[in-house]
């Protein structure tokens, strides 16, 4: 196995542990960043689902097991998620390091969770598209593409939340400081988005093409 489907495949690993562990603890009643739990195991699981950080999660996940089993693996709808993948873990990590992490007091399993699903797989997955790839495989389109997805996951949790009160994370919620607030919140995110565009297709123009022949 080469190197680089060898840290794709941990970064898999490390990915799915954690959305694992984070599945089993929220089933058991643990903490996210809620105190309490919505009174339903159904809506626990479909509010865990709609938190970004698990969705980036997810993808990342899903990207990397093609690249554990083809380092140069490529494909138009491929190029989209894995544009989505980088780029949402990516924010993820950022987001949460300075916007959620003063808000969490974790301990136990939940800190460990939690830590690997904002730290870790962030870490593992950004260093690994640096180093390994594969390059070139963003394109304004696909990635422009990718792109729908947190729009549309903004606007759905904005509907949601609205009618429901619930909202996956506290910048979010107007009732705190008001939909100035959040207008600027979320326009910052779009823009730290689109930055980060900007800069992973400077990269990939800039360094030379990462197509790894896969070996056993």
């Amino acid at each position: 196995m080469t190197a680089a489907r060898a840290w794709h495949a941990l970064t898999a690993a490390v990915a799915a542990l954690a959305l694992g562990l984070q599945l089993v603890l929220v089933i058991d009643g643990g903490r996210v960043l809620e105190e309490t739990h919505p009174p339903t195991m159904t809506l626990r699981l479909v509010r865990l689902v709609a938190y970004f950080t698990i969705q980036s999660n997810l993808l990342v996940l899903l990207s990397t097991l093609f690249l554990a089993r083809d380092a140069a693996y490529d494909g138009p709808r491929w190029r989209v998620l894995r544009s989505a993948a980088v780029l949402g873990i990516t924010v993820t990590g950022l987001v949460h390091w300075f916007l959620l992490r003063p808000l969490l007091h974790l301990h136990g399993a939940d800190h460990v969770a939690d830590q690997l699903l904002h730290l870790v797989v962030p870490i593992l997955a950004i260093v690994g598209w640096l180093v390994f790839g594969p390059r070139p495989r963003m394109s304004w389109p696909s990635s422009l593409r990718a792109t729908a997805w947190p729009l549309g996951w903004l606007a759905v949790i904005l509907v949601e939340g609205g009618a429901t009160g619930w909202y996956p994370y506290p910048f979010l919620d107007h009732r705190e400081h008001g939909w100035d607030h959040v207008a600027v919140v979320c326009a910052g995110i779009l823009l730290l988005w689109f930055g980060l565009l900007w800069v992973a297709h400077a990269y990939e123009r800039r360094m030379r093409p990462r197509l790894v022949v896969t070996g056993s």
